[in-house]
Protein backbone atom coordinates (compact mmCIF):
# COMPACT_ATOMS: atom_id res chain seq x y z
CA UNK A 1 0.00 0.00 0.00
CA UNK A 2 1.46 3.37 -1.19
CA UNK A 3 -0.21 5.73 2.05
CA UNK A 4 0.75 5.96 5.27
CA UNK A 5 -1.88 4.75 7.79
CA UNK A 6 -0.03 7.05 10.78
CA UNK A 7 -2.69 6.73 12.92
CA UNK A 8 -2.71 2.45 13.57
CA UNK A 9 1.42 2.36 13.79
CA UNK A 10 3.00 1.44 16.60
CA UNK A 11 6.82 2.83 16.62
CA UNK A 12 7.53 1.62 20.81
CA UNK A 13 9.37 -1.55 19.37
CA UNK A 14 11.44 0.97 16.49
CA UNK A 15 12.07 2.96 20.18
CA UNK A 16 13.61 0.25 21.93
CA UNK A 17 16.08 -0.68 19.50
CA UNK A 18 19.59 0.05 20.58
CA UNK A 19 20.86 3.68 20.64
CA UNK A 20 22.67 3.46 17.16
CA UNK A 21 19.32 2.87 15.36
CA UNK A 22 18.03 6.31 16.57
CA UNK A 23 19.97 8.84 14.00
CA UNK A 24 18.13 6.60 10.98
CA UNK A 25 14.52 6.60 13.07
CA UNK A 26 15.13 10.49 13.69
CA UNK A 27 15.97 11.04 9.81
CA UNK A 28 13.02 9.07 8.44
CA UNK A 29 10.56 11.15 10.80
CA UNK A 30 11.97 13.59 9.11
CA UNK A 31 11.85 12.76 5.83
CA UNK A 32 8.52 11.52 6.14
CA UNK A 33 7.15 15.32 6.73
CA UNK A 34 9.19 17.01 4.00
CA UNK A 35 9.42 14.53 1.77
CA UNK A 36 6.38 16.69 -0.72
CA UNK A 37 6.56 15.15 -4.30
CA UNK A 38 5.87 18.09 -6.83
CA UNK A 39 2.39 18.84 -8.04
CA UNK A 40 0.91 15.58 -9.79
CA UNK A 41 1.03 17.21 -13.47
CA UNK A 42 4.91 17.37 -12.57
CA UNK A 43 5.16 13.43 -12.74
CA UNK A 44 1.78 12.68 -14.68
CA UNK A 45 2.40 10.40 -17.22
CA UNK A 46 -0.02 11.79 -20.36
CA UNK A 47 -1.28 9.28 -23.53
CA UNK A 48 1.22 9.18 -26.21
CA UNK A 49 4.06 9.69 -23.97
CA UNK A 50 7.67 8.00 -24.06
CA UNK A 51 9.44 7.64 -20.99
CA UNK A 52 13.16 6.52 -20.57
CA UNK A 53 14.55 5.01 -17.39
CA UNK A 54 18.27 6.01 -16.89
CA UNK A 55 20.54 4.58 -14.41
CA UNK A 56 23.12 1.53 -13.73
CA UNK A 57 22.82 -2.18 -13.60
CA UNK A 58 19.74 -2.03 -11.29
CA UNK A 59 18.02 0.04 -14.18
CA UNK A 60 19.71 -2.67 -16.74
CA UNK A 61 18.29 -5.61 -14.95
CA UNK A 62 15.31 -3.99 -14.50
CA UNK A 63 14.81 -4.04 -18.30
CA UNK A 64 14.37 -8.01 -17.76
CA UNK A 65 11.41 -10.26 -17.77
CA UNK A 66 10.82 -9.56 -14.05
CA UNK A 67 12.49 -6.71 -13.56
CA UNK A 68 10.79 -2.81 -12.32
CA UNK A 69 11.23 -1.32 -16.05
CA UNK A 70 9.29 -4.15 -17.40
CA UNK A 71 6.65 -3.78 -14.73
CA UNK A 72 5.78 -0.40 -14.85
CA UNK A 73 5.58 -0.80 -18.67
CA UNK A 74 3.45 -4.05 -18.74
CA UNK A 75 1.34 -1.85 -16.36
CA UNK A 76 1.21 1.78 -18.09
CA UNK A 77 0.16 -0.38 -21.14
CA UNK A 78 -2.65 -2.69 -19.34
CA UNK A 79 -6.23 -2.07 -19.19
CA UNK A 80 -6.16 0.82 -16.29
CA UNK A 81 -2.86 2.21 -17.50
CA UNK A 82 -2.26 5.19 -19.94
CA UNK A 83 -2.85 5.18 -24.37
CA UNK A 84 0.00 4.75 -26.52
CA UNK A 85 2.60 5.00 -23.93
CA UNK A 86 6.26 3.74 -24.51
CA UNK A 87 8.41 3.07 -21.95
CA UNK A 88 12.38 2.50 -22.68
CA UNK A 89 15.54 1.45 -20.22
CA UNK A 90 18.69 3.15 -20.70
CA UNK A 91 20.72 1.59 -18.05
CA UNK A 92 23.99 0.40 -17.99
CA UNK A 93 26.33 -1.81 -14.94
CA UNK A 94 28.74 -0.13 -13.35
CA UNK A 95 27.61 3.79 -14.22
CA UNK A 96 28.07 6.61 -12.21
CA UNK A 97 26.78 10.29 -12.70
CA UNK A 98 29.80 10.69 -15.03
CA UNK A 99 28.83 7.89 -17.16
CA UNK A 100 25.19 9.10 -17.76
CA UNK A 101 26.26 12.64 -18.87
CA UNK A 102 28.53 11.14 -21.30
CA UNK A 103 26.28 8.88 -22.99
CA UNK A 104 23.00 11.25 -22.36
CA UNK A 105 22.99 12.75 -26.33
CA UNK A 106 22.94 8.92 -27.39
CA UNK A 107 21.19 7.17 -24.92
CA UNK A 108 18.45 9.39 -24.03
CA UNK A 109 17.91 12.75 -25.71
CA UNK A 110 18.22 10.75 -28.71
CA UNK A 111 14.92 8.92 -28.17
CA UNK A 112 12.71 12.12 -27.75
CA UNK A 113 11.74 11.53 -24.06
CA UNK A 114 8.66 13.37 -22.50
CA UNK A 115 9.99 12.25 -19.28
CA UNK A 116 12.99 10.61 -18.03
CA UNK A 117 13.49 8.52 -14.24
CA UNK A 118 16.60 8.83 -13.35
CA UNK A 119 17.63 6.04 -11.05
CA UNK A 120 21.64 7.12 -9.85
CA UNK A 121 23.90 7.32 -7.34
CA UNK A 122 24.69 3.86 -6.13
CA UNK A 123 27.77 3.57 -7.74
CA UNK A 124 29.12 7.06 -7.38
CA UNK A 125 29.09 5.83 -3.37
CA UNK A 126 29.66 2.00 -3.72
CA UNK A 127 32.81 2.46 -5.91
CA UNK A 128 34.36 4.75 -2.75
CA UNK A 129 35.68 1.24 -1.38
CA UNK A 130 37.94 0.89 -4.40
CA UNK A 131 38.64 4.76 -4.69
CA UNK A 132 36.49 5.21 -8.15
CA UNK A 133 33.70 6.66 -6.46
CA UNK A 134 32.38 10.42 -7.57
CA UNK A 135 33.20 13.25 -5.52
CA UNK A 136 29.80 14.53 -3.92
CA UNK A 137 30.66 18.06 -5.03
CA UNK A 138 31.10 16.12 -8.65
CA UNK A 139 28.25 14.21 -7.85
CA UNK A 140 25.97 17.18 -7.11
CA UNK A 141 27.17 18.99 -10.80
CA UNK A 142 26.92 16.35 -12.67
CA UNK A 143 22.62 15.62 -11.57
CA UNK A 144 22.47 19.52 -11.73
CA UNK A 145 23.78 19.02 -15.42
CA UNK A 146 22.04 16.15 -16.48
CA UNK A 147 18.62 17.80 -15.24
CA UNK A 148 19.04 20.62 -16.90
CA UNK A 149 19.68 19.25 -20.42
CA UNK A 150 17.05 17.21 -19.72
CA UNK A 151 14.56 19.70 -19.20
CA UNK A 152 16.05 21.47 -21.78
CA UNK A 153 15.27 19.49 -24.38
CA UNK A 154 11.32 19.35 -22.86
CA UNK A 155 11.14 16.65 -21.25
CA UNK A 156 10.47 16.55 -17.40
CA UNK A 157 12.56 14.45 -14.74
CA UNK A 158 11.99 11.90 -11.91
CA UNK A 159 14.42 12.15 -10.09
CA UNK A 160 15.15 8.78 -7.67
CA UNK A 161 17.45 8.51 -4.71
CA UNK A 162 20.01 6.00 -4.39
CA UNK A 163 18.36 2.98 -2.10
CA UNK A 164 20.44 0.95 -0.11
CA UNK A 165 23.58 -0.86 -0.19
CA UNK A 166 23.28 -3.41 2.61
CA UNK A 167 19.72 -3.59 3.93
CA UNK A 168 20.52 -3.95 7.85
CA UNK A 169 18.31 -0.46 9.04
CA UNK A 170 20.37 -0.17 12.70
CA UNK A 171 23.17 1.66 10.98
CA UNK A 172 25.52 -0.61 10.29
CA UNK A 173 26.13 -1.10 6.70
CA UNK A 174 29.56 0.16 5.82
CA UNK A 175 28.29 3.01 3.71
CA UNK A 176 24.93 4.49 5.49
CA UNK A 177 26.67 7.13 6.00
CA UNK A 178 27.79 8.52 2.38
CA UNK A 179 24.80 7.36 0.95
CA UNK A 180 22.51 9.10 3.05
CA UNK A 181 24.52 12.62 2.19
CA UNK A 182 24.40 11.12 -1.46
CA UNK A 183 20.48 10.90 -1.19
CA UNK A 184 20.52 14.18 0.50
CA UNK A 185 22.14 16.09 -2.33
CA UNK A 186 19.92 14.02 -5.04
CA UNK A 187 16.74 15.57 -2.95
CA UNK A 188 18.44 18.92 -3.30
CA UNK A 189 18.90 18.70 -6.79
CA UNK A 190 15.38 17.64 -7.44
CA UNK A 191 13.91 20.45 -5.63
CA UNK A 192 16.16 23.43 -6.60
CA UNK A 193 15.23 21.85 -10.02
CA UNK A 194 11.82 21.30 -10.06
CA UNK A 195 11.90 17.52 -10.64
CA UNK A 196 10.03 15.67 -8.97
CA UNK A 197 10.95 13.39 -6.67
CA UNK A 198 10.95 9.55 -5.69
CA UNK A 199 12.54 9.40 -2.38
CA UNK A 200 13.59 5.39 -2.89
CA UNK A 201 16.19 5.85 -0.10
CA UNK A 202 13.04 6.84 2.43
CA UNK A 203 11.17 3.92 0.88
CA UNK A 204 13.95 1.42 1.32
CA UNK A 205 14.07 1.92 4.69
CA UNK A 206 10.44 2.48 5.73
CA UNK A 207 9.86 -1.12 4.26
CA UNK A 208 12.92 -3.06 5.59
CA UNK A 209 12.79 -1.31 9.18
CA UNK A 210 9.05 -3.26 9.01
CA UNK A 211 10.08 -6.23 7.38
CA UNK A 212 14.18 -6.88 8.43
CA UNK A 213 14.05 -6.98 12.26
CA UNK A 214 16.94 -9.53 12.38
CA UNK A 215 18.85 -6.87 10.69
CA UNK A 216 20.11 -9.05 7.58
CA UNK A 217 22.20 -7.94 4.97
CA UNK A 218 20.28 -9.29 1.73
CA UNK A 219 17.32 -11.30 0.95
CA UNK A 220 14.09 -8.94 1.42
CA UNK A 221 14.39 -6.63 -1.50
CA UNK A 222 17.79 -7.50 -2.61
CA UNK A 223 20.19 -10.62 -3.68
CA UNK A 224 23.15 -8.84 -2.47
CA UNK A 225 22.54 -5.99 -0.88
CA UNK A 226 22.39 -3.52 -3.71
CA UNK A 227 20.75 -5.52 -7.04
CA UNK A 228 17.09 -6.03 -6.81
CA UNK A 229 15.64 -9.25 -6.71
CA UNK A 230 11.70 -10.18 -7.64
CA UNK A 231 10.08 -8.62 -4.61
CA UNK A 232 12.84 -5.20 -4.80
CA UNK A 233 11.33 -4.98 -8.37
CA UNK A 234 8.13 -5.27 -7.54
CA UNK A 235 8.38 -2.47 -4.80
CA UNK A 236 10.31 -0.15 -6.89
CA UNK A 237 7.78 -0.84 -10.01
CA UNK A 238 5.25 -0.46 -7.66
CA UNK A 239 6.85 3.28 -5.89
CA UNK A 240 7.18 4.43 -9.36
CA UNK A 241 3.82 3.61 -10.82
CA UNK A 242 2.79 5.25 -7.29
CA UNK A 243 4.13 8.42 -8.40
CA UNK A 244 3.53 8.41 -12.66
CA UNK A 245 0.15 7.57 -12.00
CA UNK A 246 -1.53 9.46 -9.94
CA UNK A 247 -4.29 11.03 -11.99
CA UNK A 248 -4.54 8.23 -14.63
CA UNK A 249 -5.15 5.67 -11.59
CA UNK A 250 -7.14 7.69 -9.07
CA UNK A 251 -9.28 9.90 -11.66
CA UNK A 252 -12.75 8.43 -11.52
CA UNK A 253 -15.49 8.32 -14.30
CA UNK A 254 -18.02 6.93 -12.61
CA UNK A 255 -17.32 3.32 -13.32
CA UNK A 256 -14.54 2.83 -10.71
CA UNK A 257 -14.51 2.81 -6.40
CA UNK A 258 -11.94 2.80 -4.46
CA UNK A 259 -12.65 0.02 -1.85
CA UNK A 260 -10.84 0.38 1.45
CA UNK A 261 -11.05 -2.63 3.51
CA UNK A 262 -10.56 -2.44 7.17
CA UNK A 263 -10.33 -5.45 9.66
CA UNK A 264 -10.23 -6.00 13.32
CA UNK A 265 -8.91 -8.28 15.86
CA UNK A 266 -10.02 -6.70 19.49
CA UNK A 267 -7.37 -7.37 22.60
CA UNK A 268 -8.80 -10.24 24.65
CA UNK A 269 -9.11 -7.36 27.62
CA UNK A 270 -11.94 -5.73 25.50
CA UNK A 271 -15.42 -6.07 26.93
CA UNK A 272 -18.62 -6.47 24.14
CA UNK A 273 -20.15 -3.36 25.62
CA UNK A 274 -16.61 -1.49 24.52
CA UNK A 275 -16.63 -3.44 21.43
CA UNK A 276 -19.89 -2.29 20.06
CA UNK A 277 -19.04 1.52 21.19
CA UNK A 278 -15.76 0.80 18.46
CA UNK A 279 -18.13 -0.96 15.92
CA UNK A 280 -21.11 2.30 16.54
CA UNK A 281 -18.64 5.23 16.20
CA UNK A 282 -17.16 3.63 12.65
CA UNK A 283 -20.97 3.16 11.76
CA UNK A 284 -21.36 6.68 12.27
CA UNK A 285 -18.65 8.15 10.14
CA UNK A 286 -20.53 8.08 6.85
CA UNK A 287 -22.81 11.32 8.49
CA UNK A 288 -20.08 12.69 9.56
CA UNK A 289 -17.57 12.83 6.18
CA UNK A 290 -19.29 13.23 3.21
CA UNK A 291 -16.57 11.36 0.83
CA UNK A 292 -17.31 8.09 1.95
CA UNK A 293 -19.39 7.11 -0.85
CA UNK A 294 -20.77 3.41 0.86
CA UNK A 295 -19.92 1.92 4.05
CA UNK A 296 -20.73 -1.45 5.25
CA UNK A 297 -19.61 -4.24 8.12
CA UNK A 298 -19.89 -7.16 9.38
CA UNK A 299 -18.33 -9.82 12.07
CA UNK A 300 -16.72 -13.08 10.77
CA UNK A 301 -18.69 -16.23 10.25
CA UNK A 302 -16.61 -18.00 8.21
CA UNK A 303 -16.11 -21.93 8.91
CA UNK A 304 -12.68 -22.40 7.49
CA UNK A 305 -11.32 -21.15 10.61
CA UNK A 306 -8.52 -18.66 9.01
CA UNK A 307 -9.65 -15.30 10.28
CA UNK A 308 -6.50 -15.17 12.59
CA UNK A 309 -8.37 -13.63 14.86
CA UNK A 310 -9.95 -10.69 13.06
CA UNK A 311 -13.44 -10.80 14.03
CA UNK A 312 -14.71 -6.94 12.46
CA UNK A 313 -14.60 -6.31 8.79
CA UNK A 314 -15.30 -2.74 7.81
CA UNK A 315 -15.90 -1.61 4.04
CA UNK A 316 -15.66 1.83 2.95
CA UNK A 317 -15.97 2.79 -0.38
CA UNK A 318 -15.19 6.55 -2.22
CA UNK A 319 -15.01 7.55 -5.21
CA UNK A 320 -11.79 8.52 -6.10
CA UNK A 321 -8.29 8.29 -3.93
CA UNK A 322 -8.64 12.00 -3.57
CA UNK A 323 -11.72 11.56 -1.26
CA UNK A 324 -9.89 8.74 0.09
CA UNK A 325 -6.69 10.83 1.02
CA UNK A 326 -9.42 13.52 2.41
CA UNK A 327 -10.90 10.94 4.92
CA UNK A 328 -7.95 9.27 6.69
CA UNK A 329 -6.75 12.89 8.24
CA UNK A 330 -10.56 14.15 8.58
CA UNK A 331 -11.25 14.83 12.30
CA UNK A 332 -14.10 12.79 12.73
CA UNK A 333 -11.70 9.85 11.49
CA UNK A 334 -8.78 10.55 13.72
CA UNK A 335 -11.33 10.96 16.70
CA UNK A 336 -12.52 7.53 16.06
CA UNK A 337 -8.94 6.25 15.59
CA UNK A 338 -8.19 7.97 19.22
CA UNK A 339 -11.45 5.84 20.60
CA UNK A 340 -10.12 2.42 18.37
CA UNK A 341 -6.40 2.19 18.71
CA UNK A 342 -6.71 1.46 22.46
CA UNK A 343 -8.26 -1.36 22.59
CA UNK A 344 -7.18 -3.27 18.78
CA UNK A 345 -4.65 -5.50 19.18
CA UNK A 346 -4.19 -5.23 15.35
CA UNK A 347 -5.51 -3.95 12.28
CA UNK A 348 -5.31 -4.79 8.92
CA UNK A 349 -6.08 -2.45 5.78
CA UNK A 350 -6.32 -3.65 2.26
CA UNK A 351 -7.21 -1.05 -0.68
CA UNK A 352 -8.13 -1.87 -4.30
CA UNK A 353 -10.24 -0.73 -7.59
CA UNK A 354 -13.14 -2.07 -8.49
CA UNK A 355 -15.68 -1.31 -11.39
CA UNK A 356 -19.27 -0.89 -10.61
Amino acid sequence: MSHDHTAWRNLAPYCSRAAGWLPLLVAALILAANNVLPAADDVQVKPGDRVVFLGDSITQQGAGPEGYVTLVRQALSGPEGVPDVEVIGAGISGNRVPNLLDRLERDVLAQKPSLVVVYIGINDVWHSLSGRGTPKDEYEAGLRKLVAAVQQSGARVLMCTPSVIGEKTDGSNRLDMMLDEYAQVSRKVAADSGAGLLDLRHEFLGFLTQQNPNQEERGHLTTDGVHLNKAGNRFVADQVLRVLRPVAADRSDGSRLLRHVVLFKFQDNVSEPQVQEVVDAFRTLPQKIDVIHEFEWGTDISTEQRAEGFTHCFLVTFRSAEDRDAYLPHPMHQQFVALAKPRLEKVLVVDYWTRR
